[in-house]
């Protein structure tokens, strides 16, 4: 039976070898040959360990996120907020804020972070879905119809052989139906093992010949913007963005959704 693993938001591979052996004895004139027994056993890394993404031997701290547990787990999602943007009566597309860290990290593409430690590397596959429309934080009814949220430049890194990475689609992923599941990672039998970072969009220092996909979020007077809690500049991210159409009533204030992040066993 397939096992999921759901987890709902609102909005270097190594082996450990242990060595056992017996040393050899010796009589005058014969000898007795020891046995020599050599244990592999995975790596299984803390699921508290973050990855940079765009570096991923490099640990980072993002701040907190929910997790799962298990051998097969979500160890970050992450947290999607589309600022404060302006009423519009037109049709309009919001870039999502980048993913920021405490510490040096600069930065980042929004990215999913998953484990598969299993003993049997059958496959996985990483599926989001949204429960319901934005719906204003305090005014009964208000929603915002027909908004859409899309991940676009989406990429799998690991320190890991990438040869063995999860398939990820090449096309943007609009999530245009509220309530359908979609598919953002495919690792077949045989791929996925280790820590995976499923990436939308790139900064302009990535190494992995990804296009850059962030910029410098400024107010209405040009001036950065600073994050209250990571005390540095907010980025934009090109890659994730929300759609609105300019004839759905708006209300002024905040909105809300919620996603579900669905990890399920393959076959």
């Amino acid at each position: 039976m397939k096992k999921k693993t759901f987890l709902t938001v609102i909005f270097l591979g190594s082996l450990l070898l242990a060595f056992l052996y017996a040393k050899p004895t010796y009589a005058k004139e014969s000898s007795l040959s020891g046995v020599g027994e050599v244990e592999l056993k995975g790596y299984k890394e803390d699921h508290s360990i973050i990855r940079d993404p765009e570096n991923p031997k490099v640990e980072v701290d993002p701040g907190e996120s929910p997790q799962t547990q298990g051998d097969l787990r979500i160890d970050f999602v992450p947290k999607l907020n589309f600022s404060t943007v302006m009423i519009s009566d037109e049709n309009a597309t919001f870039p999502v804020n980048a993913q920021l860290f405490h510490g040096s990290t600069s930065a980042r593409g929004n990215f999913v972070q998953v484990s598969d430690y299993r003993d049997d590397a059958t496959g996985w596959t990483l599926q989001v879905r949204q429960e319901n429309q934005f719906k204003h934080a305090t005014k009964v009814g208000a929603e915002l119809k027909g908004a859409v949220i899309s991940f676009d430049q989406t990429w799998a890194n690991s320190s890991r052989d990438l040869a063995k990475a999860p398939t990820v689609s090449k096309e943007v992923i609009r999530m245009s139906n509220v309530g359908e599941t979609y598919n953002l990672a495919v690792a077949q039998s045989g791929k996925g093992s280790g820590t995976w970072s499923i990436v939308f969009g790139a900064s302009k220092e990535n190494h992995n010949e990804r296009p850059n996909t962030l910029k410098i979020r400024k107010d209405g007077s040009g001036k950065e913007i600073i994050d209250p809690i990571f005390k540095k500049p907010v980025y934009t991210n090109g890659a994730v963005t929300l759609s609105v159409p300019g004839a759905t009533e708006k209300e002024s204030g905040a909105y809300s959704t919620v996603l579900t992040w669905v990890l399920a066993e393959l076959p």
